[in-house]
């Protein structure tokens, strides 16, 4: 599958996960953490930039601070949403 489309899938679910956690709903929030946990283990990481390596290592930390998990979600979504935009084709 391509980079792209599984970066951006992964956006999405952090974007999921951040508004998830911001409303309560923490089941809901763990499901699509799942889901970008899988999206990341798709990725090909030979394709990719050296920063957004060590940014993709790092989801599974998100829900060790449980105060700051809906926002570190949502900036590592915006993160990730801008480097698939512009640095793959």
């Amino acid at each position: 599958m391509n980079n792209k489309i599984i970066l951006e899938s992964l956006a999405l679910d952090l974007k999921r996960v951040s508004l998830g956690y911001h409303r309560g709903s923490i089941k809901m929030a763990n499901r699509f953490y799942e889901e970008a946990l899988k999206r990341r283990d798709e990725t090909d990481m030979s394709q990719i930039k050296p920063y957004m390596k060590k940014l993709l290592k790092n989801i599974q930390i998100l829900l060790n601070d449980k105060s700051r998990t809906a926002e570190d979600a949502q900036m590592l979504s915006t993160l990730v949403q801008n480097y698939a935009t512009h640095y793959l084709r």
